[in-house]
């Protein structure tokens, strides 16, 4: 695996494109645009915070349309 400071890299789709005050909510991780998709990127330390990442999304009503655990 793939691991950046003592985590997991993942990488999470969105739908659409997320403007500052949305990206606002992910920190620590980093955004890319790809067409009309937004890409966070970044290592979480463990499942809890892969967890809490999913909550946020859900919680701001966005879409995820896919979900990466990245390997080496």
């Amino acid at each position: 695996m793939r691991q950046r400071a003592g985590g997991v890299y993942y990488e999470f789709r969105i739908r659409g494109l997320l403007g500052e005050t949305l990206l606002g909510a992910f920190p620590g991780l980093h955004a890319d645009v790809q067409g009309g998709e937004t890409v966070l990127a970044g290592s979480l330390a463990d499942q809890s915070a892969l967890h809490g990442v999913l909550a946020q999304i859900a919680l701001l009503g966005l879409e995820l349309l896919d979900l990466h655990r990245k390997r080496s």
